[in-house]
């Protein structure tokens, strides 16, 4: 388990970081999620020991993390560090080599990889005639190539196509089913929201919300309902204790005050008429995100 605890950081006067702490657990995929400037890169940095934290500690299985110890992780920062005119083999390569894999062993890891990541064909251009998808791959290729025990990746899914997050989660999913404790942050709520297991909101320099996905959605559903019948819904308007979100004819979305007051809508709606569908509904992560931000 990767454990921050209490992480403060300043830029002279400005403090970006107040009290950061959460956990990803080994074997789980952990989304990383805010706002540009909420504070995402500057936690990972202090992960990675790019950045000294004032205060505060980052341990891995409750051991503090060491300079050795941060060679084993694999790290895709927020700037792009490939050599533009190296091939793309050779640079997968080399990069292996410098952590310590040995010749055979970084070539066989390199091409596996640019294989399975789709750039099988494209191993022998230079990293400038990439497009900007196709560097992104050749850059998690950097990442992983050494087979690191703990995952840090800043935005992995920019810039790829449908497809192209599809191979990258695959990847990444070996990774968390070996044991490996897999952080990335990203923008795109909706591929966070389908990929990961646990989720880490921060905003401000702060964390607003954080745990399982499904916990969180729980945590935060309240008490609104769906409710589809047969026929139309207007009565549903007098009802006390409801507050109605969208009503479309036979459709009602809406909020009640007590549990109670949701199961005697459902006994109402039966008794009057057809009802095709009754549930609680769940936020998007989208919804969790605004509301845990305000």
């Amino acid at each position: 388990m990767l454990e921050l605890n209490s992480i403060s950081r300043s830029f002279g006067d400005r403090q970006v970081l107040r009290d950061v702490a959460f956990t990803v657990n080994r074997g789980r995929m952990t989304g990383f999620v805010g706002g540009n400037g909420a504070g995402k890169t500057t936690t990972m940095r202090v992960m990675m020991g790019v950045l000294t934290p004032d205060s505060g500690t980052v341990t891995l299985d409750g051991v503090p993390l060491t300079r050795e110890a941060r060679t084993r992780f694999g790290y895709m920062p927020e700037e792009r560090g490939l050599y533009p005119k190296m091939k793309v083999a050779e640079q997968i390569i080399y990069l292996a080599r410098l952590h310590g894999l040995s010749a055979d062993h970084a070539r066989e890891n390199a091409i596996a990889l640019l294989e399975r990541l789709g750039l099988g064909e494209r191993t022998g251009d230079t990293v400038e005639s990439l497009s900007l998808g196709n560097q992104q791959r050749a850059q998690i290729a950097a990442a992983l190539v050494h087979e690191p025990d703990v995952l840090i990746l800043d935005e992995p899914f920019s810039g790829l196509d449908p497809l192209a997050v599809e191979v990258v989660l695959g990847v990444l999913k070996d990774y968390a089913d070996r044991g490996a404790p897999v952080l990335f942050s990203s923008h795109q709520l909706d591929i966070v929201e389908r990929l990961c297991d646990d989720l880490v909101v921060i905003a401000d320099g702060t964390i607003k919300a954080s745990g399982s996905r499904e916990g969180l959605r729980a945590e935060h559903s309240g008490s609104r309902y769906e409710l589809q019948l047969g026929e139309d819904a207007g009565w549903l308007r007098d009802e006390p204790g409801v507050s109605i979100v969208d009503f479309d004819g036979g459709y009602a979305l809406f909020d009640t005050d007590t549990a109670e007051t949701a199961q005697r809508i459902l006994r109402t709606a039966v008794a009057t008429g057809t009802v095709l569908s009754f549930a609680p509904q769940h936020p998007s992560l989208s919804q969790i995100f605004k509301e845990v931000i305000r």
